[in-house]
Parts: structure tokens; sequence; C-alpha cells
């Protein structure tokens, strides 16, 4: 696998989502902006009931009636066989390369094509809330029980979890390396004015960053003009920028794993049990959302709780090692 930063997609919501090429099975994508679903009649723009009625005046033949007829057949099967459901997941999925190898299996077993929306878990789970997705995917699971007594998750469903690591420069200049307590890290890195990259983008690693930066009693509103850099993007871009500057960084161990760029970097602080990284998975409400897939968008979750499911994820590895473990219990 290439660097994080290669990868090339990149695209708005639905309009472009509607022009994946049909034979794909599924596809990732990491828009720029989120343009909400369209509701469709379900008929073709050149096919509506109006130019229908249109139709039935006695200058059109019956061959051209027959003729039609049998587009608008084809029409229906055709809208029939689309399967696809959208996921809002986390980057952290996307970047480790989990979903390029766990969609196509799906894609296989069920006949449902899986399009993905990978931004922070934040992003992600306003697109739900908006109901411009099926499914949603993500690891923050404070934020994951806000979305849940909203009313907007059906139900939660654990998949699976890896865990954070801290890592920096070889050069150590906060000397954290070797250790295992992250509060400690946290609170040598700072007293070093070292520098540390942040995501900033509202991301469940972002959430889990500040939860511990707290924990660890770091006040960061002085380090902002100085060592700690918030970015406002995803892990690969983030690892990228830590290792071009030889800065401290929260990753989760996936995409660390996959990361490729990594210059002088390497793990340096890891095995903290607050470093634990759960995901969860929830259907969109369809009681607040009409346009909810919910039949196939449940599908695609019972499938990745199933023992086939939960067995794939399993068996995805980077170099030999296994980057997430399974832990369905639902």
């Amino acid at each position: 696998m290439g660097p994080i930063a290669e990868h090339p997609h990149t695209i708005a919501r639905e309009a472009a989502v509607a022009m994946t090429p049909a034979l794909s099975p599924f596809a990732i994508v990491t828009p720029t902006t989120v343009q909400p679903r369209r509701r469709t009649s379900g008929f073709p723009a050149s096919s509506s009931p109006r130019s229908l009625r249109c139709l039935g005046s006695e200058d059109v033949t019956m061959r051209k009636l027959a003729a039609i007829a049998a587009v608008l057949v084809w029409s229906t099967c055709a809208f029939a066989q689309d399967r696809t459901i959208i996921v809002a997941s986390t980057t952290s999925t996307e970047q480790s390369g989990l979903f390029g190898y766990l969609l196509p299996l799906f894609s296989k077993a069920e006949g449902i094509n899986v399009k993905v929306v990978a931004v922070g878990t934040g992003q992600a789970l306003d697109i739900g809330r908006r109901g411009d997705a099926d499914v949603v995917f993500v690891h923050d699971r404070p934020a994951e029980d806000q979305f849940m007594s909203e009313g907007q998750g059906v139900k939660r469903f654990d998949v699976m979890y890896n865990d954070f690591v801290i890592v920096g420069p070889k050069s150590d200049p906060a000397r954290i390396g070797g250790g295992k307590d992250v509060a400690d890290a946290l609170r040598k890195i700072a007293a070093a004015k070292a520098p540390f990259i942040s995501r900033g983008d509202k991301s469940g690693t972002h959430a889990a960053e500040l939860r511990l930066w707290k924990e660890a009693g770091v006040d960061l509103s002085a380090g902002k003009d100085s060592w700690y850099r918030e970015i406002g993007q995803g892990m690969g871009p983030a690892l990228n920028m830590a290792s071009s500057s030889n800065a401290y960084l929260l990753s989760d161990r996936g995409t660390w794993l996959s990361f490729r760029n990594r210059g002088e970097l390497a793990v340096l602080t890891e095995g903290d049990k607050r470093l634990f990284n759960q995901y969860g998975v929830m259907l969109v409400n369809p009681a607040k959302h009409s346009n909810v897939k919910a039949q196939d968008g449940q599908a695609f979750i019972d499938w990745l709780v199933s023992p086939k499911g939960q067995q794939a994820i399993a068996g995805y590895k980077v170099g030999g090692e296994q980057l997430f473990f399974p832990n369905a219990s639902n």
C-alpha cells in the first residue's frame, strides 16, 4: 500500500456519487462538501407521469406505446436492482485500508453496494442527523450515545476495537519513549514545548486526544500559539505533517500501521488502557428520515456483527499485523 497522502477520492456527496461507474461494487469518497440527498419520484426524467398522460393522444401509434412500455419496464427493473447504501464513517476505517478489504466481501455476499463518505466522527454523525446516510460507523462513544439519545439512530452495535498510540520523532526531545502512561507522556510533551500535531477536526481521534490532555491536567490555550498545532484534517494528512515537522501526534494504530511516509517517526507511547479505541455502528432512524434504506442498511450492520463479518475484520492485516479486533456482542 502506498502512502496515505496518495488517496485521490474527493467528491461532493450525491451529485458526484451518482457518477460512480455502475460496474464498481463500492466506492469510498472523502467529500469537501456533503450535499443533501435527493428525493426522487422513481421515474426517469423523460418519463414522468405527466409525460405519460400526453402519450395517450390519438396520434401515438400502438408500436410507439409498446416501445415506451418496454422502456418503462426496463427502467423499473434498473431502479429495483440498484441496491446501494451510503455509510458515513471515519477516515481511519478508510485510510487504514479496512473498507477496501471489507466492502467487496460484503457486496459479493449480500448483493448490496456501499458508498462510504469518509470524514471525522463528528461530521459523520452530522451527516446521519441530516438523513444523508443510511448507516453511521464511527469511534467516539460519548458522541454516539448523544446521537442515540436524540433518536437519530435505531440501535448501536459494538463492531471492533484497536488502540491509539503516541508517535513522535526518534530523537524524542520530550523523553517519552518506552513509557506506558499516556498522561505522563502528554505532560512531558507540554513541559518540553515539543511540537504536537492535532487533527483538530472533531473526529473520534481528536475527541480522544482532548480527553487525554484534560486527564493529564494540561491547559492547551497557551500552547496553541507555539508548540500545539490544530490542522483540521484527517489522520493521513496529520501523520504526513508530523513526519515532515518531526512532531508528536496521537494516531489510531490501524492508520499508523498502513502509513508509509514515516520518516523519523516511531511509536513512543502505547499500551495504556486509556488508549482503547472502540468502533460502533448505527442505522440512521428511518422514522426521522424516510429516505433511509433501512432494510439494506441493517443488512450491512448484521453482516458486520455476524461471524462472517467478524472473521473478515480479524483477517485484515498489514505487514502481518492485525489492525482491528472484532468484539461484536449484540
